[in-house]
């Protein structure tokens, strides 16, 4: 029996695109192989390549002046990544800081220029996005850097920042997909896929192509964008298989409607579960309602030993992967494209019944 997994990643992947997976396993399209056992070089897989990033342009709207790369080392390894590609002319950055990952952006960006905190949320333990106005950033800062939607703390922006012409670069690794969000905006995305594009070890890279152009000479040749383009992310092997299960979540998405239907299922399903928190006076999520995540909703219980005594019971009942970062504690719940909303109902369910328990 399958379970409910609210893990903030690796996260569910959609039970029709892993029966499709399954079905070609041991045979892909006739090919007589599985895409695990495929060369990269070889047509099949030039053809898995190429769809990815068409599905992926076509669902995002990705305007033509962009690059979209698939590469490894999750989006982790896009935090030096960024400052040796795209931080090269002034060798400045602003990082507005509202959680973990921003911070550990910030920390490796540091290490190749000069970045500065624009803004932080630290100061209440990450629960808001800080207000952001252009005079908050360096006229010559060479990127500005956000984490747009926070995994750990449950937070999201609502709006995209105005930089006033200064590129800006976001790590939407919790997000991506979830939502309609205007590319071009952006001078660069990149996302790790196994929150909510497809299974770990790939990450998405979307690039304005003028900004390939002026890497840091001495950036190792896997981070280079500019080489990644040139080779159309075939430089080496690449994930192949990692790349074939987005490619076909991407499929499943278009066939559902695209962006803008599964945004409307995931702003029901965040609003069922934030409107049974809110409506408890035995759950608390301490996030400010205006910047309230619809993707990772973290919550408490009246005691820890409460929190313990709820994951385990949660899991015990198929509902798995509850538990909070240690950052944080308590409980989250990562519900991701994939997560149907009867997980989201049987969640609900849970809490209610585990409330009555032990109130």
């Amino acid at each position: 029996m399958r379970v409910y997994n609210f893990s903030a990643g690796p996260g569910m992947l959609p039970l029709e695109v892993l029966k499709r997976v399954q079905s070609g396993l041991t045979d892909y399209n006739g090919t007589g192989m599985s895409v695990m056992e495929m060369s990269h070089r070889s047509k099949p897989y030039e053809k898995i390549n190429d769809e990815a990033e068409a599905l992926l342009r076509e669902l995002m709207n990705i305007p033509s002046g962009y690059d979209i790369l698939f590469v490894q080392g999750g989006a982790t390894n896009q935090f030096s990544a960024v400052p040796l590609n795209i931080g090269t002319v002034n060798k400045k950055a602003d990082y507005v800081i509202t959680g973990n990952f921003a911070k550990n952006a910030y920390k490796e960006g540091a290490i190749h220029l000069d970045a500065r905190v624009a803004a932080s949320s630290e100061d209440e333990n990450f629960t808001y996005i800080p207000e952001l106005n252009p005079a908050m950033f360096r006229r010559d800062a060479d990127f500005v850097h956000i984490c747009y939607n926070n995994t750990i703390f449950g937070t999201c922006y609502r709006n995209v920042p105005d930089t006033n012409g200064i590129p800006l670069v976001a790590d939407m690794s919790s997000m991506i997909l979830s939502r309609d969000v205007d590319v071009s905006k952006f001078a660069l995305i990149y996302a790790g896929a196994q929150k909510n594009i497809g299974p770990a070890g790939v990450t998405v890279v979307i690039i304005k192509h003028e900004l390939t152009e002026r890497a840091d000479p001495k950036c190792p040749v896997m981070l280079r964008y500019d080489n990644q383009v040139k080779n159309k992310s075939l430089y080496n092997t690449p994930p192949c298989f990692s790349t074939y299960v987005v490619c076909e979540v991407l499929r499943y998405l278009k066939d559902l409607g695209g962006i803008k239907a599964i945004q409307a299922v995931n702003e029901r399903k965040a609003k069922k579960l934030y409107d049974y928190i809110d409506g408890s006076t035995f759950y608390v999520n301490p996030v400010k309602k205006q910047f309230r995540s619809i993707m990772n909703v973290p919550f408490v219980s009246p005691s820890k030993e409460l929190d313990d005594k709820f994951v385990a019971e949660a899991s015990a009942a198929g509902l798995v992967s509850l538990k909070g970062h240690r950052l944080v504690g308590g409980m989250r719940a990562s519900i991701y494209n994939a997560m149907p909303e009867e997980g989201v109902d049987a969640l609900i369910d849970f809490m209610d019944k585990f409330k009555k328990a032990n109130a």
